[in-house]
């Protein structure tokens, strides 16, 4: 039986908001967070793209060996990111666009497979 080292599961998950901010810029976002904190949640990165102000989250896994990575962004975490964006867009005055994109990362060798999933869900009300 095979049990969760959370140390190593901070690292993975580091390196994939790492090559999400890279995939990211080489796609011409513009990065303006990272790790944002709002209360006790945080969004991964908040990233401007043409315009559009995005909020995406990172999901990264070492196989799809439990199913797709994106597939971990239940509903409870879609409705705390737009508690989120609204937090950020009324602490920084903004009148943007707002999209939400998930960033599913699979580590395979000898690269990582990234698969980029704009407007991956919508905001509730």
């Amino acid at each position: 039986m095979t049990t969760s080292n959370p140390q190593h599961n901070r690292e993975i998950g580091a390196a994939g908001e790492n090559a999400a901010v890279d995939y990211l810029k080489t796609k011409g976002f513009i990065i303006l967070e990272t790790n944002w904190r709002f209360g006790q949640n945080e969004v991964d990165i908040i990233a401007k793209d043409k315009t559009d102000l995005v909020f995406v989250e990172v999901k990264t896994r070492s196989s799809n060996k439990f199913g797709e990575p994106e597939m971990a962004v239940n509903k409870t975490k879609q409705k705390m990111y737009q508690r989120l964006a609204t937090g950020y867009i009324e602490k920084h005055h903004i009148n943007m666009d707002v999209r939400f994109d998930i960033i599913a990362i699979v580590n395979k060798i000898p690269e990582p497979e990234i698969f980029h999933i704009k407007d991956a869900f919508y905001p509730y009300n």
